[in-house]
């Protein structure tokens, strides 16, 4: 098998992974809402804390399993299950995984600006498209 992946064999990879990590983050929120119940849902975000907690571990479990043992097909399991699978579960792990690249790079300077515009542009990105949209209506 070849180590290259077509464009269209890529792009199967990521979407086939994509819709399992969504549908396992739809039922990861349900299970959590019926074992904690729909009040503790509401007063915190328990659910998304749980699918980026664990979507990290996850991503470093199958980064380190790539790089020691991802020969010849590990750019279709990363493509199945890094990008696509632990994608559509959660970005966060996708984020972590960058993190961790730069903190062991020794990159610290570019690894804190990282983690500050993340998180600030992605907020303010959210309050952004809120606004937009609430005045369009």
């Amino acid at each position: 098998m070849s180590s290259t992946l077509s464009p269209i064999a890529a792009t199967f990879n990521v979407a086939i992974g994509g819709a399992f990590g969504a549908a396992l983050r739809y039922q990861t929120g349900r299970a959590l809402t019926g074992w904690l119940g729909p009040a503790a849902m509401t007063a915190f975000p328990w659910a998304t804390l749980a699918v980026n907690a664990l979507g990290s571990v996850l991503m470093g479990l199958l980064a380190g399993w790539l790089a020691a043992r991802g020969q010849g097909a590990g750019e279709q399991l990363r493509l199945l299950l890094g990008v696509g699978l632990l994608g559509g579960y959660t970005t966060f792990s996708a984020f972590s995984l960058e993190m961790v690249l730069l903190i062991e790079r020794g990159q610290l300077t570019i690894a804190a600006l990282y983690a500050f515009l993340s998180v600030a542009l992605g907020i303010t990105g959210l309050f952004a498209g809120l606004v937009l949209m609430r005045a369009a209506a």
